[in-house]
């Protein structure tokens, strides 16, 4: 086993300077190994050839190895603070220990270290080699497909001819025009020659022009155009739209290399839609996520059931009411920028407050104690029964205590709506179980 040297006799991190305490990481693929501090590794520190995707060991000596009560680090404490005292100092190696007694120093050295017939430090083996990963090499094909000029393969292929490495038509298919009519004769004179050399010199500009757009188009996979749409379309629009603008630097980065940076931004935008829909969700006062389900699942909902309103649905639910009529073409006169042109109806009091429909009471507990004139009484002033005994219980004690109850006595009794107050005081005077004061 690999002793790991001191704080201090360790390199620094490379992305905070800070000293390693440990637990630290070390990358397993880096050469020389990198270490890094547990919080450079948590935000993806980058260096160099080190990337944030290595493979990685977690590097810390609160382990045992000979009893469960003692960790490695303690026992490179105890071996140093002997090497420093002395065997027979127990207290001294105690204090330099720090975590154990004088006792148990002892008890645990002789134990382990003189009186076990085996070596004082375990044997491990060493660690395998991991063979980095290769690229697989490609071998030309003895016999590679020749797919006819108009066939389906050909046009999927981009006129791609794999036997000759070639495109059907090249990138600028047409610069040897530019050069196929010169010729260089003894008696040019000295300025002609420096024009067709020039135009030599284009020529074979155009020519590396041509093979660079060809090894980007082999090494990228664009060849196979419609592969590589229905590969596109497994993102969203606007993944596809972030892939074409950064397309043209393609040509600065090997496949793989530009391959992983996309990656990481379709993440970050991931990551940044999500945070946004957390916030709107903790604006909206929702702090679980099962909440967070049913919230967005009510949402959906309402905003199926708006898109499927439209106009001729708010003039049939508003056409029975005169007054609802009169304020729903107010509000589309106010959207149109006319506020003016319909005038409102006063509002009276049958126009203004619908009567709410029977509240049905047959689900609720107490309902078989209500005579039918109770239940009738209660399904119209919307009172459960339970809430109606007690009601009338306070009433009826308090008429009986006073020897009568007026109406704004009740009021202060109740705190309830004033008007279901007054219905329920004038039905209980109707029966004869209160009376007013004489």
């Amino acid at each position: 086993m690999q002793i790991e040297p001191a704080p201090l006799d360790r390199s620094p991190c490379p992305g905070c300077s800070a000293y390693l305490m440990e637990p630290f990481i070390k990358c397993a693929q880096c050469r020389p190994p990198l270490l890094l501090c547990l919080h450079c590794f948590a935000r993806g520190f980058e260096k160099s050839r080190h990337e944030s995707d290595h493979r990685y060991e977690i590097i810390t000596n609160e382990f045992p190895v000979f009893d469960l009560g003692w960790t490695a680090l303690e026992e490179l404490k105890l071996l140093e603070a002997l090497g420093d005292c002395g065997i027979g100092n127990w207290q001294e190696i105690s204090n330099n220990v720090g975590t154990k007694s004088a006792a148990e120093c002892e008890s645990h050295y002789l134990l382990y270290y003189v009186s076990r017939a085996r070596p004082p430090l375990p044997v491990f083996e060493e660690p395998k080699k991991t063979e980095e990963l290769s690229p697989v090499t490609v071998k030309l094909c003895e016999d590679p497909p020749r797919p006819a000029a108009d066939s389906t393969r050909a046009v999927e292929m981009a006129g791609y001819m794999p036997a000759r490495g070639d495109f059907t038509e090249e990138f600028n298919n047409f610069a040897e025009w530019d050069i196929k009519d010169i010729y260089f004769l003894d008696d040019d004179d000295d300025l002609l020659r420096t024009l067709k050399l020039a135009a030599v010199d284009i020529y074979q500009s155009q020519l590396k022009e041509r093979c660079r757009r060809k090894k980007i188009t082999r090494d990228c996979g664009l060849i196979n155009l419609k592969k590589h749409q229905m590969y596109e379309k497994r993102y969203i629009r606007a993944v596809r739209d972030m892939k074409d603008g950064l397309r043209p630097f393609l040509k600065f980065f090997p496949p793989e290399v530009f391959e992983s940076f996309t990656e990481g931004l379709i993440l970050e935008q991931d990551i940044r839609k999500e945070v946004r829909r957390l916030q709107e969700l903790r604006q909206a006062g929702v702090s679980t996520f099962r909440a967070g389900m049913l919230y967005e699942k009510l949402r959906s909902r309402r905003e199926e059931e708006l898109g499927r309103r439209h106009m001729l649905t708010d003039v049939l639910h508003n056409m029975q009411d005169e007054f609802a009529c009169q304020q729903w073409l107010h509000r589309q006169a106010l959207m149109d920028g006319n506020p003016c042109n319909i005038p409102l109806l006063p509002l009276s009091s049958t126009a203004a407050r619908r009567s709410a429909p029977p509240l049905d009471l047959t689900q609720f507990a107490g309902y078989d104690k209500l005579n039918e004139a109770e239940k009738e009484m209660c399904a119209h002033v919307r009172f459960l029964p339970e809430a109606f005994f007690e009601y009338k219980d306070i009433l009826q004690r308090e008429a009986e205590r006073q020897g009568g109850l007026r109406l704004a006595q009740a009021r202060q009794l109740l705190k309830i709506d004033v008007n279901k107050t007054r219905k329920l005081y004038d039905f209980l005077m109707q029966e004869g179980v209160i009376s007013k004061p004489e």
